[in-house]
């Protein structure tokens, strides 16, 4: 095999290689060799096949497999030979009609892995924000538990609805005097106030007794997740079968042993529990990100377009998505559009801290274990149907780029786990208030390595830049979850949709934001593996 390189321009290369037909041919030769004990052929015994037989019948397809054998070897000699580190798949292709029996001209182009400069991780100072749980804040958590789990009882027969009762009926939907899908339910309870369904249906329960009839007028929103019925006018006929009025949740030991435990001061202790588990996520957000701060200030390198194009991609297909569901799409989009070039800067800042980060693992030995690994892809697996797990394991052991994604977001954080052992920390107590605000504020380009991780952000050009980021950042996994309701039940239920959370996507939850509703919520649909 020859080769020419014909490009070395910053990380792009180029090379010609040249496999000779004697290469080819040699190829050819042992697989006619490999597959003629195979060969079954009237006239001959079983393996005793004559070979110019063989090469005749299968020749082609024989020396069509010895070519792509020989392209696939000569890509990695030169890889190995040139001590290239690609960033992503070469390009290969044939130069011009290759003619069988003759020579064959490939072109490799690719991008390689830049030179990281030695990462400068001493001197590292950080700030660690702590909040303390306050008892009025667990106090708060039990008064919101227990108003969900209130107890409802039957009202006097001529009690009328009012807000926070809970109304039972039957309905009909019609749109133009035609009945819909959804549309139609026997049963459905709801509260009053309660927001579930669409604007302007529970207002009009209010007053309602046991045994009403009657028709209501609603219009569906214009972001409904159902085209068909978005902003259109409907009408619902309802036959109330039950009012009820809630009764006061008295919180003690046996409203925790309601909700399977002992005690009230074990729910209590969870409870508590929780709220220090999201402030120490918050804290250790602010941290990273003040953390990848002065990384990105320390070190700056060329870093492969491919990778800026690809994470660029992966963010604006999620923006474009959720622009999509905005009330004015096209609006939506043009304003992403005047700030592409503040997602290119996102895109290329994360594949430059990814690598950056990368290096520091490596050359300080963070590792991810085989039984770290295995328990990723047992996680990954479980969102897939018992039939599709096996797939899903194939998948991962066939795709490396699979397992990489898997492991890329655990092996940063343990990578941010080693840099915060170097580091100089210094601890101050500040408000849960004040750490949001630390974390939501203007003083920096703080942005993280994965397009999927929530403690990625963009300089603060605007409120709207910022939701656009927090879309970008939520966490697919979140989408796996099972609904609540049974599909059947869901169905029935005229839904309000619920609008995405756009808070300033710098809370340690946003990745729970829902981007968009149904209708009405369905069992999640099988996943694919492929």
């Amino acid at each position: 095999m020859q080769t020419v390189e014909t490009l070395n321009e910053g990380l792009k290369r180029a090379y010609t290689l040249k496999i000779t037909a004697k290469d080819i041919d040699k190829k050819v030769d042992a697989e006619v060799k490999r597959v003629a004990p195979q060969v079954r052929m009237p006239g001959f015994r079983p393996g005793k096949v004559p070979a110019n037989l063989v090469r005749k019948m299968h020749g082609e397809a024989i020396a069509q497999d010895a070519l792509n054998n020989s392209i696939q070897e000569g890509v990695q000699k030169l890889i190995a030979d040139h001590k290239l580190r690609p960033a992503v798949s070469p390009s290969v292709s044939l130069e011009g009609e290759y003619a069988p029996g003759g020579d064959a001209e490939i072109k490799v182009e690719l991008e390689v892995l830049p030179d990281v400069p030695t990462p400068a991780i001493d001197g590292l100072k950080l700030e660690r924000l702590t909040v303390p749980v306050s008892e009025d804040e667990v106090n708060e958590q039990l008064k919101q538990l227990a108003g969900q789990q209130k107890a409802f009882t039957d009202a006097p027969a001529k009690h009328k609805a009012a807000e926070g009762d809970q109304v039972t009926m039957d309905f009909v939907g019609t749109v133009d005097g035609v009945a819909f899908d959804g549309g139609t339910g026997e049963g459905m309870s709801v509260e009053i106030g309660s927001g579930r369904l669409i604007p302007g249906f529970e207002d009009q329960l209010v007053g309602v007794k046991t045994g009403d009839e009657k028709t209501i007028d609603v219009t569906f929103p214009a972001d409904y997740g159902v085209p068909d019925l978005a902003d259109k006018p409907a009408q619902f006929a309802l036959k109330i079968t039950a009012v009820k009025t809630a009764g006061e949740t008295v919180i003690d030991d046996d409203f925790a042993k309601t909700l399977g435990l002992q005690s009230l001061e074990q729910l209590t202790g969870l409870l508590k529990g929780q709220l220090e588990q999201q402030l120490n996520g918050l804290t250790r957000t602010y941290m990273k990100r003040k953390l990848l701060d002065q990384l990105a200030a320390g070190h700056d390198f060329e870093v492969p377009p491919s990778m800026v194009e690809a994470e660029f991609d992966q963010i604006w297909h999620q923006l474009q998505h959720e622009a999509e569901h905005e009330a004015d799409p096209a609006a939506a989009k043009a304003e992403l559009e005047a700030e592409r070039e503040d997602y290119v800067k996102i895109a290329e800042r994360r594949v430059r801290l990814g690598l950056l980060l990368s290096e520091i693992g490596t050359a300080n030995g963070v590792e991810v274990t085989s039984n770290e690994m295995n328990q990723l892809i047992a996680q990954a697996a479980a969102q897939y149907s018992p039939n599709d797990r096996e797939r899903f394991y194939q998948y991962v052991r066939n795709e490396p780029m699979a397992a990489a994604q898997l492991r890329a977001p655990l092996f940063e954080d343990k990578v941010v786990d080693f840099l915060f052992d170097k580091a100089e920390i210094s601890d101050r107590e500040v408000t849960r208030d004040e750490l949001e605000a630390a974390i939501e504020s203007d003083d920096g380009f703080e942005t993280g390595t994965h397009s999927h991780d929530h403690d990625n952000h963009k300089p603060r050009k605007s409120k709207k830049a910022e939701d656009g980021e927090a879309k970008a950042e939520k966490k697919p996994a979140k989408a796996k979850k099972a609904d609540a309701e049974p599909a059947a039940e869901a169905e029935a239920e005229p839904a309000k949709k619920p609008a995405a959370k756009k808070a300033a996507a710098k809370k340690a939850d946003d990745a729970e934001a829902e981007a968009e509703a149904k209708p009405a919520k369905k069992a999640p649909a099988k996943k694919k593996a492929d």
